[in-house]
């Protein structure tokens, strides 16, 4: 083997290896998400709830629950709809979110927030949160697809 047949065998594999990178970045796909989570917190805090995503026209029951510790206090009720960016199949969503924020609610309030799980799954979510909250905290929480 010659050294230009060499060289024309390891370009024709990087870029096989760049073109497969490729497609799995464009085979990932995005999925529609709403639910509903109550939080109550003094200082440590907890939440869940339940919703719906909505993943190629089909939908799927969802549960939500999660932790935050920090400067927390107060009850509260958030509406969270959104996207859900960087999957590949309906199992991409289940995993932990992790969260770093603050906000506050009296009577009602909105929250914006942008998460990722460790499958690379990304949260886009706009929230109409309801009660009396404030909070500036380390947040975490858990979405399970049923």
């Amino acid at each position: 083997m010659n050294m230009s047949s060499r060289f024309r065998s390891a370009a024709v594999a990087a870029i096989a290896v760049a073109g497969v990178g490729f497609a799995s970045a464009a085979h990932a796909d995005s999925a529609t998400i709403r639910f509903a989570v109550y939080k109550a917190a003094f200082f440590i805090g907890g939440s869940g709830g339940e919703g719906t995503l909505t993943f190629h026209g089909r939908r799927y029951p969802i549960t939500v629950g999660g932790v935050s510790g920090g400067l927390a206090f107060g009850v509260s009720k958030t509406y969270f709809q959104g996207t859900v960016r960087h999957i590949r199949s309906v199992r991409d969503v289940t995993g932990v979110y992790g969260a770093a924020g603050g906000g506050g609610a009296l009577g009602k309030g909105a929250q914006v927030i942008v998460m990722t799980n460790d499958k690379g799954a990304q949260l886009e979510l706009t929230g109409k949160q309801v009660g009396l909250q404030v909070n500036a905290d380390l947040s975490g929480i858990a979405i399970t697809v049923k």
